[in-house]
C-alpha cells in the first residue's frame, strides 16, 4: 500500500514538473514572436501600440543599439578616407 502511494506521488511531481517547464517554454516562444517586427512605421502602429510596455522599451533599445553601431560603423570609415586622402595629398 505505501508503495502505491510514493509511486503516485512521484508520477504526480513528475506531471507538475513537465507542465512547468512547458509554460516556461511558452512564455518564451512569445518573447520571441516580438522580435518579428524589426521596425515600426505609420502602417504598423497598431502593432507598436499592441506590445507591452517592456516590449515596446526593449525594442526601442535594440533601435538605438543599432542606430549607435551604425554611426560608429561610418564614423571610423570617414576617418579612414580622411587619413587616406591627407596621406595623397601630403605626398
Amino acid at each position: 500500500m505505501m508503495i502505491v502511494i510514493l509511486i503516485t506521488i512521484v508520477v504526480f511531481l513528475v506531471i507538475l514538473f513537465k507542465l512547468i517547464k512547458s509554460t516556461k517554454l511558452n512564455r518564451n516562444k512569445k518573447f520571441f514572436k516580438v522580435k518579428k517586427f524589426v521596425t515600426f512605421n505609420k502602417n504598423n502602429l497598431n502593432n507598436w501600440m499592441n506590445l507591452t510596455k517592456k516590449e515596446r522599451y526593449n525594442i526601442s533599445k535594440q533601435e538605438s543599439i543599432m542606430y549607435m553601431n551604425k554611426r560608429k560603423n561610418l564614423l571610423a570609415e570617414i576617418r579612414k578616407e580622411y587619413k587616406e586622402i591627407s596621406k595623397r595629398n601630403s605626398e
